[in-house]
């Protein structure tokens, strides 16, 4: 006899998704292990068919490009800050230069989830790297320093659905056992436009204006998206709907927490902005954003909890141990990654008195060992398959590397320029796609777009954060030190006139190493906090689970990393 499944017979959801047991028959001599099968084939529909060879290269090309021309963004500014803040007089925003950003793109995060679940990859990419080149238009064209935020803003809108396309794209695409070599490739590729930012960022600054920093992504966008859009994208799985888009936004994306997160986060961004900054810490406007802030997140706590499987950040998710591991060695990983692009700048134009090229040359000691990093460990976790110990390693070196960089003084050597920046650029890029290897190697295929999803609103929130972070307390450092170094310069002239070595001219030549003093040890102040984060990431990596990519996905156990999620 046939019975239908009661709701007390369920078994646990956390695993499987409560669409899977919609008119599930069971028999009861099969019992709960044939309700497993039909629940892991209602999630995991189909055998994938996967594509090797020029064909896999040549889908891959076109957002590995975009990804290239995101990445080329997110550091092509650093070197262009101390000129913008020249222009803009606006020092006390350098942080938000990157943490609207970061941002926009962490609030996104969870509709971006949702809509590479229910739309086809292809035309959700392309529409987030639409709205990606019309905030590049915005900042473009900026006239004023609020104006420029506003830009970053939109194009962090954008930019929020570039690397979870991509992966969705690889994964739909690669068998797990070959995802860390491809993931890797096309990471490293993408963080060649990382590598040539700064640099080209001077060269734009110094020979043109900072704004063809932006302008140059449109053209660009244009030749690189072109190929896609005659190019057929693999799906991870079926993604058939003619649901509208709207109604999609009002039934499947929880509005109520986005709705309550994005105000308790962007009110605590600006309490950490503004605290010891505009404001005195205990005045009524910082304490008030904190409260708000407070009371923002404990409503969306209280939503997220009612809602369930629908929340924006699934609860059946966050438990494992695995996915927030690997969320919060993102998060404080890309912390350090932004605290040196935009602060190491700083101290080559301004302590150093370097040219923005000769800045952004400086810099490839950074981006080209992360670069190395990233190649060499994502074909090594392929050919090893084992990841642990290479996001151990990562966070060793980044701790170690932090550390270095915030000795640098205005005597420091090249030697210690290239040295100490090797260190840090290899633990960033040997750890880059660590995180991204374990959660797709934990959870079933359905929930991967979500889950890298979760990944990237902790790696935003992140750089949001800490970004603001090191903003306050490089400028709360300058105010505390130069008093001390040069007793008879305004801290606020100094912080107005922007961060070049142009801009600290206007000061008297007799005070002038003082300030410069002054202005490094904020810089390696930022660099003792970003050894914190390095640090926890290192703590944090130990939790990502010890597991063997080549058993436990595509090795005879069954699709969707299923067995992986049992164990752990």
């Amino acid at each position: 006899m046939l019975l239908k499944m009661s709701a007390k017979a369920k078994p646990d959801e956390t695993l499987y998704p409560s669409e899977c047991w919609e008119e599930l028959v069971l028999s009861p001599r099969h019992g709960v292990k044939l309700a497993r099968d039909h629940a892991l084939s209602l999630a995991e529909p189909g055998t994938q068919s996967y594509i090797s060879g020029y064909r896999l290269y040549l889908l891959i090309a076109s957002p590995v490009a975009i990804l290239f021309l995101t990445l080329l963004d997110s550091s092509i500014i650093s070197t262009a800050i101390p000129r913008i803040t020249d222009d803009f007089h606006s020092t006390l925003d350098i942080g938000w230069y990157g943490a609207a950003y970061q941002l926009a793109n962490a609030c996104m995060q969870p509709l971006v989830g949702k809509l590479y679940t229910y739309y086809p990859t292809k035309t959700v990419f392309l529409f987030f790297f639409a709205v990606f080149e019309v905030g590049s238009l915005v900042c473009g064209i900026a006239l004023t320093s609020p104006a420029l935020i506003l830009g970053r803003s939109i194009a962090g809108v954008g930019a929020a659905g570039i690397v979870n396309g991509l992966l969705a794209i690889i994964s739909g695409s690669v068998p797990m056992v070959k995802r860390p070599t491809v993931v890797g490739l096309g990471l490293g590729i993408g963080q060649i436009g990382m590598m040539l930012g700064p640099l080209l960022g001077g060269i734009l600054t110094e020979r043109t204006t900072w704004r063809w920093c932006f302008f140059i992504n449109l053209p660009a966008g244009v030749v690189f998206a072109a190929p896609l859009l005659v190019v057929k994208v693999p799906e991870q799985f079926d993604k058939s709907t003619n649901q509208p888009v709207v109604d999609f936004i009002f039934h499947k994306v929880d509005l109520p927490g986005f709705a309550s997160f994005t105000p308790a986060a962007a009110m605590f961004l600006l309490f950490l902005h503004y605290g010891g900054n505009q404001f005195a810490w205990f005045s009524p406007t910082v304490v008030g954003l904190l409260f708000g802030s407070l009371c923002a997140f404990t409503v969306f706590l209280w939503v997220e909890i009612r809602k369930g499987a629908d929340a924006i950040l699934p609860l059946r998710m966050i438990r494992q141990r695995i996915v927030w591991c690997s969320c919060l060695v993102m998060a404080f990983s890309v912390a350090t990654t932004f605290c040196s692009t935009y602060f190491l700048p700083i101290y080559f134009q301004a302590v150093i008195g370097a040219t923005p090229i000769m800045s952004g040359v400086y810099l490839l000691p950074n981006i080209i060992s992360q670069l190395a990093g990233t190649v060499i460990s994502g074909a090594l976790v392929g050919k090893l398959g084992y990841y642990l110990p290479w996001s151990v390693a990562a966070g060793a070196l980044l701790t170690t590397g932090c550390g270095l960089i915030s000795t640098y003084s205005p005597t420091s050597s090249k030697t210690s320029w290239v040295a100490y920046q090797t260190i840090l650029g290899l633990g960033r890029g040997v750890g880059m796609q660590i995180p991204i290897i374990a959660l797709q190697n934990t959870l079933p295929e359905r929930d991967v777009s979500i889950g890298t999803s979760f990944m990237m609103f902790g790696h935003t929130m992140g750089g949001a954060i800490f970004l603001s972070l090191a903003q306050t307390v490089f400028t709360n450092s300058l105010r505390a030190l130069i008093p001390v170094y040069a007793p008879s310069v305004d801290p606020r002239a100094v912080i107005a006139a922007g961060t070049t070595h142009e801009g600290l001219a206007t000061v008297d030549e007799s005070n002038v190493a003082g300030v410069l003093l002054a202005v490094c040890k904020s810089v390696n102040r930022v660099f003792y906090m970003t050894t914190g984060a390095a640090f926890a990431a290192f703590c944090f990596a130990w939790g990502i689970g010890w597991r063997n990519i080549r058993e436990c996905k595509d090795g005879g156990e069954g699709k969707g990393g299923q067995e992986c999620a049992d164990e752990g």
